[in-house]
């Protein structure tokens, strides 16, 4: 089955790869379609939105067609008075959005989601130790002008209509933090 984009969403409990994982190397978790359905939610909770909302960076995984990957890291931009502005907005509980802005001129991650609207993404908080994955259906559009009023400087939008949204295991985060002077160095 296809939706209005020709994309053909994921099974409830994965697709073969997955499932033949799982009995290769079992492990104490016995994934079933009602410890699953409770773990990936097909839309954002509001505690997941305030977390995701909250992170300074991401990142995104995308492939073209015949399934060559690409994962690029997503931060946020600053405001001419050197405000922070946020790296993604929740819509509502099926939609987000992020901006793209211009960056080495190969457009690997738009021009995958152009053929193959398939992203997942993954949140991470190094101090915290904690993250969250979201996987769904991408679309690429111009600012609209709320979008370009919080992202002054975007050359397009991603929106992201969520398949699936979770809480990741915490295990093997490094704890860093992050500098007051700069979102992206790391003690």
């Amino acid at each position: 089955m296809q939706d209005d984009l020709g994309a053909v969403p994921d099974r409830a409990l994965g697709h073969d790869g997955e499932l033949d994982m799982r009995e290769r190397f079992p492990d104490p978790y016995h994934w079933n379609e009602t410890n699953l359905a409770a773990m990936i939610q097909s839309r954002i909770s509001p505690a997941l939105a305030r977390f995701i909302e909250a992170q300074p960076f991401f990142f995104i995984a995308t492939a073209n067609r015949d399934g060559h990957c690409d994962c690029s890291f997503r931060g946020r931009e600053y405001s001419l008075a050197g405000r922070p502005l946020p790296a993604l907005k929740v819509l509502d509980a099926q939609k987000l959005i992020f901006p793209d802005f211009s960056g080495n001129g190969l457009y690997n991650s738009l021009g995958n989601i152009r053929v193959n609207p398939h992203i997942g993404m993954l949140f991470m908080d190094f101090e915290h130790q904690r993250r969250a994955r979201l996987n769904g259906i991408a679309t690429i559009a111009l600012p609209d002008p709320q979008a370009a009023a919080l992202w002054p400087t975007a050359q397009a939008c991603i929106e992201v209509r969520v398949e699936q949204a979770y809480g990741n295991c915490p295990a093997r985060i490094p704890r860093m933090q992050i500098h007051q002077d700069s979102d992206m160095a790391f003690s």
